[in-house]
Parts: structure tokens; C-alpha cells; sequence
């Protein structure tokens, strides 16, 4: 009997243990398992919440070609993306809210006039076509360590905008801006075929020192420059000598070349500027033997709203509708609504 006893309590004993090999872990990993295996909505650490668009700007659906794909959101939603690509968030709160209200307008006034994709998409984010667009993962990544800061400054240029519209007549301008001017913006018609009434020459308050690239250099060789012009401007004759080239300049109100002579041909200043691929038409050139050198002011084509210059015009305590009213002559600063867009762009 004993012999039984020693048995059956070594049996226990074993049987104990085995449970207690099974047990404790789960007893361990039970009080955990939510964390360690739950199915709970994982916390964004790269976004914040979604945008929310005000009551104007949220009333108006847009369908945007982005590449190949077309994606539809609001108007609203639309713009900060805009004003995260067109403008340094780092920027003055009213530069923000002034840039906001400009790409609204522009984005209402291609809408009315058509738009540049038919029955595809009402706008796109090709900065060539209509305006630029950043997502806000992307603009994330570039901002880095300022990611919140700068997302809530953008979101809140437009949000504090709601439906504010730049208007003359009644009607959504062509808003039109640009980086940096040489001090002063330039007429619609010195750059464009016709002239607007609401694009006219301002003085721009451009802080030099602080913008960069605002004064660049830009070297071709002869043959470089002969291959640029030719594929421009094929009627040039390009003979002689490099000093020779290049003549007669029409230099206008804002200091930029209006027109000149190319190889015997008048051509713009901006078709010029573009052919070479120059930060802006504002500016003088000299020959240096084979070489020609161009000495560059500013970046854009210098009509309408100076990105830079609105800032300073910001810091110096001007609001947003101070910046738009100077830059954009005889217009008004009005909320303005829309009925939404159809497929075609139409409002």
C-alpha cells in the first residue's frame, strides 16, 4: 500500500507540473492579448485627422486628374493641397490665406471657363496646366520635424477662406501669381496676348536678401544657345558672332525685357525667357567670347500676386484682402458660392 501511495502521489505530482507547463504562459499572455494580437484601428503616427472643408468650399465636388488616376473631393480639400505645393508653408499666416484665396479663384475661373480636361476631370495638379498639388503624406515627408505645424497653418488658410473669392465685376479673376518680381509685377499683356484690367503693374515689396536664387547667373556656350534658339525660334540666324545675336531690347514698366531681337527675329522677353529656360524675363546678358551669360531677377512671370512679396506685405501687417485688393487692381474680396460642378467643369 505504501508502494501505491508513493505512486499515485508521484503521478500528481507530474500531472501538476505538466499544468503548470501549459498554464502560466497563458496566464502571462492572457492579461496582454489585446495588445499583442487585438484587432484595434492602429493610431496614424503620419497623419492627422482628415480635413474637413468648410460649408462653401465643402459644397462644391471636384473630380482632379492626378497622373493617369482621377480622384473626386472637395473644393476645399482641393486647395490645401494647392497651397502645400504652390506656397512655403513657413510662410506668414495671412501670405497663406491670400495664396488660398487666389487658388480659389483661379480654380473657379478655369471651372467657368471650361478647363482644360472635358468630360474627364473639372482640373488636374500638372503645375504646367492648372496648379500644383501636393498630398499630405508627401508634404509631410518634405516638412519633417514641422509636419504638424505647417498642416494645420495650410488647413487653416483655407478653412478661415471659406467660399472668399477674388472678383471683378462680380465675376472670379484669373488669379494668376508667381514666386518673386523685380520689385514691381507686370502687365497681363507684356507677357500674354491680351491685357486684363485687374492685371496691371503694382509695386511689390520683395525682400532680396531672403529670397532665394532672386538673383541668378545662367552660362551657354554658342552652340548651346544656337541649339535652344533654333528649336524655339527656327527662322534666327545665328551667324557671326555671339555678341551679335542678341539686340535691341524693350525693357518695360517692371524692368523686364518686353522684346528683343533673336538672331534677326523679334521675339517676347517671356518666349525668351522660356526657350532658355531663365527664372524670369527680367533680365540683362553679355558675351564673353564664345560664351553668352544672362544675370536674372526674380522667378516667374511676374503677373499678378508676388508670393514673396505678399509675405513681407504679411509680416509688415497687411491681411489677406490688403494682399489681394494691391496685387489684383479693382476687385473685391467676397464670399462666393458655387453650385457645384459637373463632369464637364461647368459651374
Amino acid at each position: 500500500m505504501r508502494r501505491g501511495n508513493q505512486v499515485r502521489q508521484s503521478i500528481a505530482v507530474s500531472a501538476a507540473l505538466l499544468a503548470a507547463l501549459f498554464i502560466l504562459p497563458l496566464l502571462i499572455v492572457v492579461p496582454f492579448r489585446t495588445a499583442l494580437f487585438g484587432r484595434e484601428t492602429p493610431v496614424d503616427e503620419t497623419e492627422g485627422q482628415p480635413f474637413v472643408s468648410g460649408q462653401l468650399d465643402g459644397a462644391s465636388i471636384l473630380k482632379v486628374l492626378d497622373g493617369d488616376t482621377v480622384q473626386e473631393m472637395d473644393l476645399g480639400e482641393y486647395l490645401v493641397g494647392v497651397v502645400r505645393a504652390e506656397m512655403p508653408a513657413s510662410f506668414q499666416p495671412e501670405a497663406l490665406k491670400a495664396q488660398a484665396v487666389a487658388a480659389r479663384t483661379y480654380t473657379l475661373y478655369k471651372l467657368q471657363t471650361g478647363g482644360n480636361h472635358g468630360d474627364t476631370a473639372n482640373i488636374c495638379t500638372d503645375s504646367t496646366c492648372c496648379q500644383a498639388y501636393l498630398a499630405e503624406a508627401r508634404a509631410r515627408a518634405n516638412w519633417g520635424e514641422d509636419a504638424d505645424t505647417n498642416e494645420k497653418k495650410v488647413e487653416e488658410a483655407v478653412s478661415s477662406t471659406d467660399g472668399q473669392v477674388i472678383l471683378y465685376g462680380g465675376v472670379p479673376i484669373l488669379a494668376v501669381f508667381h514666386s518673386s518680381s523685380a520689385g514691381l509685377t507686370r502687365e497681363a499683356g507684356e507677357v500674354w496676348l491680351n491685357n486684363l484690367p485687374y492685371l496691371q503693374a503694382v509695386s511689390s515689396p520683395e525682400p532680396s536678401d531672403s529670397i532665394p536664387n532672386y538673383y541668378s547667373r545662367v552660362e551657354f556656350t554658342a552652340e548651346e544657345f544656337r541649339q535652344k534658339i533654333l528649336a524655339a525660334f527656327p527662322e534666327a540666324s545665328l551667324s557671326g558672332v555671339p555678341e551679335t545675336w542678341l539686340q535691341d531690347a524693350v525693357v518695360d514698366s517692371a524692368g523686364s525685357v518686353s522684346t528683343l531681337s533673336v538672331g534677326g527675329v523679334s521675339v517676347k522677353g517671356s518666349s525668351l525667357r522660356g526657350a532658355l529656360g531663365l527664372r524670369s524675363a527680367c533680365f540683362t546678358w553679355e558675351a564673353q567670347g564664345q560664351t553668352l551669360i544672362f544675370f536674372v531677377t526674380g522667378y516667374g512671370h511676374g503677373v499678378g500676386m508676388s508670393q514673396y512679396g505678399a509675405n513681407a506685405m504679411a509680416a509688415a501687417g497687411a491681411d489677406y484682402r490688403e494682399i489681394l485688393t494691391h496685387y489684383y487692381t479693382g476687385v473685391t474680396v467676397e464670399a462666393y458660392q458655387t453650385a457645384g460642378f459637373t463632369n464637364s467643369g461647368q459651374s
